[in-house]
């Protein structure tokens, strides 16, 4: 007998205090800067144990305004912005040609937190993209060029011969161009930061970014 969807929703808790301990968040004692908050959050999202606290969501809309998301992996966060990679000719990629805005969130159940980012999106100059790409493992260069992604597939098998041809190509050339693989800048006009707790009373701290810097304001949870 199948398991009934709504009986397992019901049976869930979120942040049980015998798995999850939820820490106090000062906003008053906030940095002046989102990326200054992100990198003490993250640093502490490492040290909790969270599962790849380095995944995010990424939202995009296509031409006619339909939004899409997807998991990808943050390749790096400064002063010009949140970063991300994916081919030129993906759907993502696709997206972020016509319409170069975005949203990313980030969430940390291990903390109660999530952050979320919204703003435009950059392309990074070619040789940035593949100095990224070639810093990271063979399999990730493999996956890159076996390319097409997001192109139907034809079955499987068409796939696994794709794909040892990719692996082979990157043990044999660990440099090897790809050049449709684009690193992306998200440079966030908003940056919230959201603080469950256990009452509910959750702390949401909002950075806004003006011509003098960034402004702070409380939202209601």
């Amino acid at each position: 007998m199948p398991t009934d969807l709504h009986e397992l929703l019901r049976s869930l808790r979120v942040w049980a205090p015998e798995v999850t301990s939820l820490p106090a968040f000062d906003p008053a004692a906030a940095p002046a800067s989102p990326l200054e908050l992100f990198t003490t959050w993250f640093a502490e999202a490492v040290a909790a144990g969270q599962t790849e606290p380095h995944t995010m969501s990424l939202a995009t809309a296509d031409a006619q305004g339909r939004p899409d998301v997807r998991t990808v992996m943050l390749h790096g966060a400064d002063a010009d912005g949140w970063s991300f990679a994916s081919h030129a000719h993906s759907r993502k990629g696709g997206h972020l040609a016509g319409r170069p805005y975005a949203a990313l969130g980030f969430y940390w159940p291990a903390l109660g937190r999530q952050v979320r980012l919204r703003g435009p999106v950059t392309a990074a100059p070619s040789g940035e993209g593949q100095a990224d790409l070639h810093a990271r493992s063979t399999g990730a260069l493999a996956a890159a060029l076996t390319g097409r992604q997001s192109e139907v597939l034809g079955s499987l098998e068409e796939l696994a011969r794709a794909s040892e041809a990719a692996w082979e190509r990157a043990q044999r050339e660990p440099a090897a161009p790809v050049p449709s693989w684009t690193l992306y800048r998200l440079r966030p006009d908003e940056a919230e930061f959201f603080q469950g707790d256990e009452r509910r009373r959750h702390v949401r701290l909002n950075y806004r970014r003006t011509e003098a810097g960034w402004d702070q304001e409380l939202l209601w949870p």
